[in-house]
């Protein structure tokens, strides 16, 4: 077991470096001059500039060190939680993300609970429901759900219960009721994916001989389903959880798009469009460290719910 959990979290750690170090290539990668790009970031237009003007700008972002001497102190200050100075806004990089991360996590995770809540709800009772065009309906509902953009979800919420019924703001910060709309937009296609796969994996295991067995020694259909089926069933659907909380940051910069709201999504959005390369960076790495996270206390589950996984050699036929 201290073997798998060190495994787990030297790939966690290989992850985070690979992210920064990809991001940080990238742009020495990109067609134009990254020099350029990150002084027009800063308002400042080299083709305007004489050579002394440009060197000096240039020492003043730490634009003329090498390219190898500037990665690793990026490296160095990212380990200790200093991204730097922001090129566009001209304040420390951290600063930004204090002032942004509280919002957006607060919607991710009320996002994330309820869309696990839904998904796997629907996925339970469509593998329950007897009644033949209520389980088709619940078995295709989520491919619906998966297919139609998160925009356009926000946008219809926002006509109909902003506009139409007047019930909730349709953008803004504030109390729960600006919560109610971008929660619901940004659980939609988590849950739908979730529903899929838990269905899924709901039928196959109804039909493993284990629980025929189980309901031959008497058991109800719900305590079969809650009891034995359920636990088996969410080994696949715990793979898919983990693999949504990556796409948050994605799912953040729509949402909070269109709903005009202060996040580290809106922020990225910004920062793409401003060219402001620290920014993007961190937050390229913050929602790296989020998924790795969150992937590590995944694989962490693994083997509470199927010890194989943790003590293969135990299982083998000897």
């Amino acid at each position: 077991m201290i073997r798998y959990i060190a495994g787990r979290v030297v790939q966690a750690v290989g992850v985070l470096w690979a992210a920064f170090t990809l991001t940080f290539v990238v742009l020495y990668l990109l067609p134009s001059d990254p020099v350029s790009i990150q002084l027009s970031a800063a308002g400042i237009e080299t083709d305007s500039l004489t050579p002394a003007q440009l060197a000096a700008a240039k020492a003043k972002y730490g634009l003329d060190r090498p390219v190898a001497d500037q990665y690793f102190s990026a490296l160095i200050g990212a380990l200790h939680g200093d991204f730097g100075t922001s090129i566009a806004k001209q304040v420390p990089v951290s600063h930004l993300l204090t002032e942004r991360l509280g919002g957006t996590m607060t919607l991710s995770l009320i996002a994330g609970m309820l869309a696990i809540v839904l998904g796997a709800g629907v996925a339970y009772l469509a593998a329950f429901v007897r009644i033949g065009p209520v389980r088709i309906l619940l078995d295709r509902a989520p491919a619906l759900g998966v297919a139609v953009p998160s925009f356009l979800v926000g946008l219809g919420l926002i006509q109909y219960f902003s506009f139409d019924l007047g019930w909730l703001p349709s953008s803004g910060s504030g109390g729960w009721k600006y919560l109610v709309l971008p929660v619901i937009t940004m659980a939609l296609p988590g849950a739908s994916q979730l529903a899929q796969v838990l269905s899924r994996s709901f039928h196959d295991t109804l039909r493993e001989p284990y629980i025929v067995t189980a309901r031959a020694k008497g058991l109800s259909r719900g305590a079969v389903q809650l009891r034995h089926a359920f636990r088996n069933a969410a080994l696949p659907a715990l793979t898919i959880v983990g693999v949504l909380v990556g796409l948050t940051v994605t799912s953040a910069i729509v949402v909070e798009t269109v709903f005009n709201r202060n996040g580290i999504g809106r922020l990225a959005q910004e920062s793409v469009l401003a060219k402001d390369v620290p920014v993007v960076q961190a937050i390229v790495v913050i929602a790296a460290a989020g998924f790795v996270l969150i992937n590590l206390i995944v694989d962490l589950l693994y083997p509470l719910l199927d010890p194989r996984i943790a003590h293969p050699a135990s299982t083998e036929v000897k």
